[in-house]
């Protein structure tokens, strides 16, 4: 059964006014059209809605029975697109984030702050899980946005922006390495490491840097979460390696970081979207309060994007100049 909504105008403005001729006025139909409008409602229903002949309109008991349910049909429907209306109108709606948990409890709340003071209607539902969770929720459109490590490389994904975190060792103030000048592999090879589950971008990113100098270690212990590695390396367990970016840093003052001298420890940020699909506009919005904000004093452009950018100056200045 495919009802139309104009069959239920219709219907309903010929049942408010017992009259085909007001009813037509009232839909801007003509009076056959109106006429075939009720029929064809009527057939699909398979009851009769009207009793009438050439002095008056009547509704059957089955027509007065379907007058309220059509009424909260259509009530619903007209506030629903009024409600999408006022959205596209006034910024409200909602949006919906999958981020990398050091991201979520980093510096997305200082972008939220910025994007609130320009759309205080918008609500947010943030997840926060690995980055692989994170790529699935954007796929499966449980989320709008997706924060994540690593380079994403999937055919229904589009990376939005790319950005750089930084790795610091993290070891308690009177460490041996508090003394050292250089920190590189060799020097974090020396001691026990509390490292992140091997699922986890950051993990991803210390174990093929120190494949990289040369050695395969073994973790001394392997954690979900960043702050359970902070604790252990508060009580002398070891040292781990986290994301500068990472809030629980800031958690411990007993605690230093450091950045490693080595290039290979540097995690890669992605903001993706899925392909092909349209996005709320609030959702629009927060992607560019987002990319905004990590271009502004956020996470670091990455160096390629650097080099990108000086080449093309370099080759409008040459244009210019030619």
């Amino acid at each position: 059964m495919d009802l139309s909504l104009r069959q239920i105008r219709a219907y309903l403005a010929v049942a408010r006014s017992l009259s085909f001729t007001r009813a037509a006025a009232e839909t801007n139909l003509s009076q056959p059209a109106l006429t075939v409008q009720i029929r064809s409602l009527e057939e699909q229903l398979g009851i009769k809605l009207f009793d009438r002949n050439s002095r008056s309109v009547e509704l059957t008991r089955l027509g007065r029975e379907l007058v309220p349910a059509f009424q909260r049909i259509l009530r619903e429907f007209d506030e629903t697109v009024t409600g999408v209306r006022d959205i596209a109108r006034h910024g409200g709606g909602s949006v919906r984030l999958g981020a990398l948990p050091s991201f979520a409890a980093g510096i997305l709340p200082d972008i939220i702050v910025r994007f609130r003071t320009r759309f205080p209607r918008v609500a947010l539902t943030i997840k926060d899980a690995i980055a692989s969770r994170v790529m699935d929720l954007v796929l499966s459109e449980d989320v709008d946005l997706g924060v994540v490590g690593g380079e994403p490389i999937h055919a229904d994904l589009d990376v939005v922006h790319r950005a750089e975190d930084r790795l610091n060792v993290i070891f308690p103030a009177g460490h041996a390495l508090a003394r050292m000048k250089h920190i590189g592999v060799e020097q974090l090879a020396t001691f026990p490491l509390i490292l992140m589950d091997p699922a986890t971008s950051v993990r991803a990113t210390v174990d093929t840097a120190l494949a990289a100098g040369g050695h395969r270690i073994e973790a001394a212990c392997e954690v979900t979460y960043m702050m359970t590695a902070v604790g252990m390396v508060r009580a002398g367990l070891g040292i781990t390696i986290l994301p500068a970016s990472a809030q629980e840093i800031r958690a411990e003052p007993a605690l230093v970081a450091r950045a490693i001298d080595d290039p290979r420890f540097v995690r890669s940020i992605a903001v993706v979207r899925k392909r092909r699909r349209t996005l709320p506009p609030a959702a629009e919005n927060f992607m560019a309060t987002l990319v905004e904000f990590l271009g502004d004093r956020g996470l670091e452009p990455k160096r390629s994007d650097h080099r990108s950018a000086r080449a093309k100056r370099r080759r409008t200045r040459q244009s210019d100049s030619a």
